[in-house]
């Protein structure tokens, strides 16, 4: 987990824990739409990391065997 994802993580933590101290209705909504977009972002950077290591892997593998890396499904 790079520390941008992390940065994204705390962002949502927070919003949410601000949307929950919230006595204002159209407080507690934005912060709470904040916490989704914070986390949407987070979410998406770990699929790309996630899917960057699955090729890495796949690369080096290959050349561990001798074989040309096969394309991701």
């Amino acid at each position: 987990m790079s520390a941008t994802t992390e940065f994204y993580i705390a962002q949502a933590d927070k919003c949410r824990t601000d949307a929950d101290a919230s006595s204002l209705t159209q407080v507690r909504d934005r912060n709470l739409r904040a916490a989704a977009a914070w986390q949407a972002m987070a979410d998406k950077l770990l699929h790309a990391e996630r899917l960057r290591a699955e090729k890495e892997a796949r690369i080096v593998e290959a050349a561990e065997t001798g074989t040309t890396a096969a394309p991701a499904p």
